[in-house]
């Protein structure tokens, strides 16, 4: 396995894994991830396995405590000096689920904020996820006020 970071080549590969990973109301496009690569593509991590992709993570950085669902469509409102480092997905492609991919993302992501002086890292996920990510450090903050997808969505942070 083999972390790196994204660049506009990997574009394609992106879009697809997020395709198998999320409804498509939830599911972040390919001009959305164009963005994201061009505006904050030190902020977005691939995992690979002998050079197939799968799985990602990335998201911006705010002064926001929490996420705001314009966050996933304005990349512009990346903020690189910034107190939170936000994840907008940690993607694993179905086949390479549970067997710590995922973990491995996230730490890379969460040891990124640290260096950089980041107050901590914020995300949105759904209530069964929420028991997940208590296992990093991160808190559940209630009921998100996202809309995103039309799903519920829980606050999580975790401050340093």
């Amino acid at each position: 396995m083999k972390l790196r970071r994204a660049s506009m080549e990997d574009l394609t590969a992106v879009v697809s894994v997020e395709a198998g990973c999320f409804p498509q109301a939830e599911a972040a496009g390919k001009e959305a991830f164009a963005e994201r690569l061009r505006v904050f593509g030190d902020h977005f991590w691939l995992l690979e396995d002998e050079g197939t992709l799968v799985g990602f993570i990335n998201g911006l950085v705010t002064n926001e405590e929490t996420i705001d669902d314009l966050m996933y469509e304005k990349a512009d409102l990346h903020i690189e000096n910034g107190a939170w480092q936000t994840v907008f997905g940690v993607d694993t492609i179905p086949q390479y689920r549970h067997k710590g991919c995922a973990a491995l993302l996230l730490q890379r992501l969460i040891t990124d904020a640290k260096k950089q002086g980041r107050k901590g890292c914020i995300l949105t996920c759904k209530k069964e996820l929420v028991h997940y990510y208590e296992k990093f450090g991160f808190q559940n903050w209630g009921q998100s006020q996202s809309v995103h997808g039309g799903a519920l969505w829980y606050d999580m942070r975790l401050e340093f």
